[in-house]
């Protein structure tokens, strides 16, 4: 079971929703696509569902072309954002409502319903009330019991967990690997989160402006951004980078010469990009071997567990993320670290040179 993406495109108008893009989904899979609002994502799961067809390129099911057919011959289902359930019918009708547009007998909608719903964890009590009766957890499990009945071989799910609150989208960030794991789908999830896909792993497209820049295991993408733009897109805050030039063992930047870090060593002499994670710039020394820049502090935003420390340097704005609660009012003089062993290089044209020691190891 596979669906492949052929070269297509999407343009409406003078604009292009999605670039020249090839991608290949394979049976029993997870996969992201993690991007931006209006990044593709949505354009991207209307052509694979069938509902929008691509201006160029072909939709390929197993082998045979299937570009110009109708969403109801295909073998696939669909979770939206805002879940929609039938108002009018219990829970169990609106799971079975496919399965009797099918005509299927009733035993066998009972066993498809009564496995979905135990995968979805909806009691039996909850199969005979309204949708609207539920809280919103268990109206968009409705949705996606929904969905499973039908046993479709393509699922998509375009931020089915956006609208529910944070306890509610933890739980079923957990699940949902595991449903797709006992369905044998191919699962494409749409999210906008970095951290959610890293939670769902399997793999992970990046998109930015309407093109795919990375796809690849999900841990992968994540460790080994092939470019700047794929770096930013799968961190959250973005991540941090600093231009530099490099010339035998000397760094130059902020106007001055420093010690290359020996993990630099290997690296042509030229111009180049550092990038770190916001987790990997630090207010405190961390060793030796710390890389240190002069900050200024613009303000702080804490969630509790988390403090995000937004600060310029040299007229780029960082951020720097330190667990616990920690407040730097704007204006303070700040002194930040990182270890090279945490720094990728891009070169002049945003392409990964180097990984960063850690990604290597990990």
């Amino acid at each position: 079971m596979t669906l492949e993406l052929k070269s297509i495109s999407k343009t409406v108008g003078a604009e292009t929703h999605i670039y020249e893009t090839t991608l290949r989904l394979e049976r029993g899979t997870m996969n992201n696509l993690l991007g931006r609002t209006l990044s593709g994502k949505t354009t991207l799961l209307r052509i694979m569902a069938g509902l929008d067809v691509p201006s160029t390129g072909t939709v390929w099911w197993n082998g045979e072309d299937v570009t110009g057919r109708r969403v109801q011959d295909r073998d696939v289902a669909m979770v939206y954002q805002q879940f929609i359930n039938y108002p009018s019918m219990t829970v169990y009708e609106n799971v079975a409502s496919p399965l009797r547009i099918r005509g299927l007998s009733s035993d066998e909608i009972d066993r498809r319903v009564r496995a979905a719903t135990d995968l979805m964890r909806l009691s039996t009590q909850q199969l005979d009330r309204k949708p609207l009766e539920l809280s919103g957890g268990q109206q968009q499990r409705c949705a996606l019991a929904r969905a499973l009945v039908k046993e479709a071989g393509l699922v998509l799910l375009d931020e089915p967990l956006a609208n529910l609150d944070f306890k509610l989208r933890e739980e079923l960030r957990i699940e949902i690997p595991k449903i797709f794991e006992a369905s044998g789908a191919i699962f494409v999830y749409a999210t906008t989160e970095p951290h959610e896909a890293l939670l769902l792993g399997g793999n992970t497209a990046c998109l930015w402006e309407g093109r795919v820049t990375q796809f690849g295991p999900t841990a992968t993408v994540y460790r080994q951004p092939c470019d700047m733009t794929t770096a930013r897109v799968f961190s959250d805050p973005p991540m941090n980078f600093l231009a530099f030039e490099k010339h035998g063992d000397l760094l130059r930047y902020d106007g001055k010469d420093h010690a290359s870090p020996a993990n630099f060593s290997s690296l042509p002499d030229g111009s180049y990009n550092a990038g770190f994670q916001a987790n990997h710039l630090s207010l405190d020394p961390l060793g030796a071997n710390d890389v240190v820049f002069s900050c200024e502090s613009i303000g702080t935003e804490i969630t509790g567990s988390e403090s995000f420390v937004h600060l310029r340097h040299e007229g780029l704005n960082w951020v720097a993320l330190r667990h616990g609660v920690l407040d730097v009012p704007a204006g303070d003089s700040v002194q930040t670290h990182v270890d090279p062993a945490y720094m990728y290089v891009f070169d002049t044209h945003d392409r990964l040179v180097s990984v960063a020691t850690y990604a290597q190891a990990a």
